[in-house]
This record gives C-alpha cells, structure tokens and sequence, in this order.
C-alpha cells in the first residue's frame, strides 16, 4: 500500500498504520491522504483513497467501495480501540483535482492538466497551469503552458495539483472546443449586466 500524505498528530502513527494498511491492501486500494484533524463537528480521521497507478485518480473509487472500507475501516479501528476520542471517519477519491505529493505523480499523471504553484516566479508567476508532460531525463517535471515547455526542478515546486477545466467541461460560453478565448470571456460578462 502506498501513502502519499499523512498527517497524525495526536494518534501513534505506526499503529494507525498497521490497522489501516491490511483492510486498504484487501480492497486494492492505494491511500493519497491519511488525516487527523478535527472541525466544527468533532474528530474526524479523513481518507482519500485510488487504484494504485490508475492514471486517473477518480476511476474504480466508488461510493460502494468507499463505503466497503469505511465498514471494514471502522470495524477494525474499534477492535483495535487507538483512538480514544469520538471521531467520524470519511473515506472519499481525491477527485478530479487531485494534490500532486510525490515527483513521480507528475510522471504518472502525464497529459493532464495541471496547477503548478513555484518557489519563485518564472516569466513573472508563481503559479502555473498547462499540461504535464512527464518527467524528463534529468528528472525535472515537464509542464508545457500555452506551447512553452518548462522543466522544474523539483525543489523548485512548492505545491502541485490536478486541474479540471470547469468552464470548459460545461461548454460554457468562454470556451470555443474546450479551450477559453478572451473576447468571448468579455461579451458573456457585458451580457449579464
């Protein structure tokens, strides 16, 4: 099982693990996020889960299945009684806009579009958004925006995830076959004045 991001503070990591890793291993399922916090409604211990290597993450992580593990989850955790407090347990996909944690899910996502943000700016930005072309030979993430490839160093990018073009998806009306065009952008706002 793989774990791309954990946050556990307050609970003994190692036997959180051990109590989650057999029950994921036997659905076949990978963990992206693994997180205690709490919110307005009390503890919650939050995973979001995919098929291992699935080039997208949404595919095969279905409500059914989601539901499976958190029964499975919660019957194991209670056995194990390592969490003293009430809590809530929600297992979900990390969806469409999946965080990118690790070097390789830049490679492994290669040819979606995604939300680069860097350390420091190129071309005058921070952020960044294109399709990621992989990783190249000296191991930098490849992110071509608007037909420009760059090559990050991966100690150059602060965080990263998965971009769904929304207004594109909708064919909404600043989108000509997917892809935004600026003057229909600014007729569509003088319209709805």
């Amino acid at each position: 099982m793989k774990l791309a991001y954990e946050s556990l503070k307050g609970l003994d990591r190692d036997r959180v693990i051990s109590v989650v890793t057999p029950v994921l291993q036997a659905h076949g399922v990978d963990v992206v996020e693994l997180i205690w916090r709490s919110d307005q409604r009390g503890w919650v211990l939050y995973l979001t889960i995919e098929r291992p290597d699935s080039k997208d993450p949404s595919i095969g992580v279905t409500l059914d299945l989601c539901a499976d593990i958190s029964r499975d989850l919660s019957a194991a955790l209670d056995v194990s009684e390592l969490i003293p407090a009430r809590y809530r347990l929600e297992v979900g996909s990390p969806g469409v806009e999946r965080t990118l944690y690790e070097v390789r899910d830049y490679d492994r996502f290669a040819g979606k579009l995604a939300k680069v943000k860097v350390r420091e700016p190129i071309d005058g930005q921070r952020v960044l958004c294109g399709e990621l072309k992989g990783l190249d030979t000296d191991g930098r993430v490849v992110l071509d925006v608007d037909g420009h490839e760059h090559h990050l160093e991966p100690a150059l990018i602060e965080s990263g995830r998965l971009w769904f073009d929304w207004q594109a998806a909708r064919g909404g009306p600043n989108t000509v076959k997917g892809r935004p065009t600026p003057g229909r952008a600014r007729r569509a706002a003088q319209r709805d004045r």
